[in-house]
């Protein structure tokens, strides 16, 4: 049985979704259907489905199920291929801090843009928006020192954060300051979860 994605093409938290259904060897079995999701707006249809109005939404044979994690963690606990959460120890909870730390750089990020774009002018708060910039750029730095070795939950998140940087942030060379992420990256992009997946606008 088919489940049902309800995506945005350029959410970063989506392409995790996908990245993983890739990985786990799951992609044929998810039907992606587009949902409009705006911060200050409303949409009846994902709301049914996540009252918190976000996506990703997976739905399955047992109800919807959302939040990015969680959603990488059900195609994980189903899979008979390659796992991207590790069972236990130390492996389990580096992954788990990474993609962690991949995350709130997301959250940081997307807020950044919605000061820029969704609120009007005259109400943007530059200091609120340095404040996000500022946590995006430790993430950076963090991100430099605590490199993935292998494609866990934490690498992919890895992956689709820096990937919404280059995306929407092209003004932020966080490749020269941080050489070892930016070389990281490039390595991790070439994965097909990750190049099948890339953002683009419509």
């Amino acid at each position: 049985m088919a489940m049902k994605l309800l995506y945005a093409p350029t959410s970063p938290y989506v392409r995790k979704v996908m990245a993983v259904a890739h990985e786990t060897g799951q992609i044929d079995f998810i039907e992606p259907v587009f949902a409009l999701a705006n911060p200050v707006g409303t949409n009846d249809e994902l709301n049914a489905e996540n009252p918190l109005g976000k996506i990703p939404v997976l739905i399955t044979k047992d109800g919807p199920l959302y939040d990015s994690l969680v959603i990488c963690e059900y195609l994980d606990a189903r899979t008979h291929g390659h796992r991207v959460f590790p069972k236990d120890g130390p492996p389990r909870w580096k992954a788990l801090r990474q993609h962690a730390l991949a995350d709130g750089l997301l959250d940081a990020a997307l807020l950044t843009r919605y000061e820029k774009v969704s609120r009007p002018p005259e109400f943007q708060w530059d200091v609120w928006r340095e404040a996000q910039l500022s946590k995006i750029r430790r993430a950076l730095a963090a991100m430099e020192k605590d490199l993935p070795e292998e494609a866990t939950i934490g690498a992919i998140g890895y992956g689709c954060a820096l990937g919404y940087i280059h995306f929407r942030f092209s003004d932020i060379d966080w490749r020269s300051a941080h050489p070892l992420l930016g070389a990281w990256f490039g390595a991790f992009s070439e994965r097909p979860s990750m190049h099948l997946t890339e953002p683009r606008e419509a």
